[in-house]
Parts: structure tokens; C-alpha cells; sequence
């Protein structure tokens, strides 16, 4: 389920941290256990997003959830493409279903997150 060179956290988004810019995503377990995706709502280029608290909100049939970061950084980049094709982030979460790219202001937040192989035994305890 999860991917190697990724980063984790316990509410399932994953960043790929190249340089000082991170890529950020929702997990397919997250993806898989909301269900079908009704709405996606991402902040703004130019935003600033802090880790650990919501930049964005994905709805589902079952549920609404808020999408936290896993760090802090300025939003460089959002996937424009993804609110009107909620089936891209639903059937290809770790490529085309990212979220959004940030400029990381504090690169040691990492640190903090989950490598692959502890979020795959984080998820062993989820269901």
C-alpha cells in the first residue's frame, strides 16, 4: 500500500520531499477507506500551511475529512486538475492524485513522519 522514498502521517498523507519542495498526497488506504469522492477543496498558490493543521477538505459519500499537512512550507503548487477529476485522486493516488506542492520553511520537520515501512506497520493496527 505504501510507497518507498515517502513520507507518512497517522491522518494518511504522504509527502515526497525532492530538495526543498514537497509533494503532497492522501494515502490509498485514506482514499480507499472514504470511499467514493464527492468533493475536494485545496487552498490557493501562495498559501501558507503549517504542520499538522488543515489546508483543505476531502468529501465522501461516508464522510468529510480535513486534509492536514505534514509540513510547513508556502504553497508553490496546487493540482489544478484534481477537483473536476476526483477519479485521478481516487485511482492514482501516489501519481497523478497529488494534492499539492509546498516550499518547505522548516526541512526538519521530516523527521517527524513515517517512513514506509513504519506506516505499513501503523497500518496494521488501523482496520
Amino acid at each position: 500500500m505504501a510507497e518507498q522514498g515517502l513520507k507518512y502521517t497517522e491522518s494518511h498523507e504522504w509527502a515526497k520531499i525532492e530538495g526543498n519542495i514537497a509533494t503532497i498526497g492522501l494515502t490509498d488506504f485514506a482514499i480507499e477507506h472514504l470511499g467514493d469522492i464527492v468533493y475536494l477543496e485545496l487552498p490557493e498558490a501562495g498559501d501558507d500551511v503549517t504542520a499538522g493543521t488543515a489546508f483543505g477538505t476531502v468529501e465522501s459519500v461516508k464522510a468529510a475529512s480535513d486534509l492536514n499537512s505534514p509540513l510547513s512550507g508556502k504553497v508553490t503548487e496546487i493540482n489544478e486538475e484534481l477537483p473536476d477529476n476526483l477519479e485521478t485522486l481516487q485511482n492514482s493516488p501516489f501519481a497523478g492524485g497529488w494534492l499539492v506542492k509546498i516550499e518547505l520553511s522548516d526541512a526538519s520537520e521530516a523527521s517527524k513522519l513515517m517512513d514506509c515501512d513504519v506506516y505499513e506497520e501503523y497500518l496494521k493496527n488501523q482496520d
